[in-house]
């Protein structure tokens, strides 16, 4: 059994994803658990709680993206605090007390302003039958085999119209690529 925390995610679907396999996993985000919040720090992951000195065995984080993805570049000359920043922030998950850590990003300056991504995945690669390339920096970990590779590539992510809460369904991780992480990161699933 891991001890997991997945930081900045308000969904619990990575969390869960672990929980299943019978890991000790926890979601962490400013923003309140949509599923079951009894396994949800409901705080900053820099708080005062000390949430990430709690000996974590594996750290998926998936900082918020508004100030770092390329899609947003023709706004990037009016929020440079807000810019830098987002890197401060980054960068200090990726530098997180952590064996094994896990960062998430669409396609990103950090590219250029840290390095490359480990790993590039899509959804259609996990049973989804979407596109949204999503970044992977990996710290002690493997690449993301692919699991279900299936037809379709729709874009819908990317098309998807304005609205209250577009950001929060573009920011929500795939089912197929959380249980991939779980399966290939996790290791065995619980024996009942």
């Amino acid at each position: 059994m891991m001890r997991v925390l997945v930081a900045c995610e308000f969904s619990g679907t990575v969390r869960d994803a672990f929980r299943r396999r019978g890991h000790d996993a926890w979601s962490c985000d400013l923003l309140p658990c949509e599923g079951d919040p009894t396994y949800h720090f409901h705080d900053d992951i820099f708080g005062d709680k000390g949430i990430l000195t709690l000996d974590w065995d594996l750290l998926i984080a998936h900082p918020p993206c508004t100030h770092l993805a390329v899609s947003g570049a023709r706004w990037f000359k009016d929020k440079q605090e807000e810019q830098a920043e987002a890197v401060r922030f980054f960068m200090a998950l990726t530098d997180a007390p952590v064996g094994k850590v896990a960062v998430e990003n669409p396609i990103s300056i950090m590219s250029t302003r840290w390095r490359k991504p480990d790993q590039i995945v899509q959804p259609w690669q996990y049973g989804h039958g979407e596109t949204k390339a999503t970044c992977l920096w990996l710290k002690g970990l493997s690449k993301l085999e692919p699991t279900n590779i299936v037809e379709g590539r729709e874009a819908r992510i990317h098309r998807m119209a304005p609205g209250p809460d577009r950001w929060k369904l573009r920011s929500k991780t795939y089912q197929g690529i959380a249980e991939a992480m779980a399966e290939q990161w996790g290791g065995k699933p619980k024996q009942d």
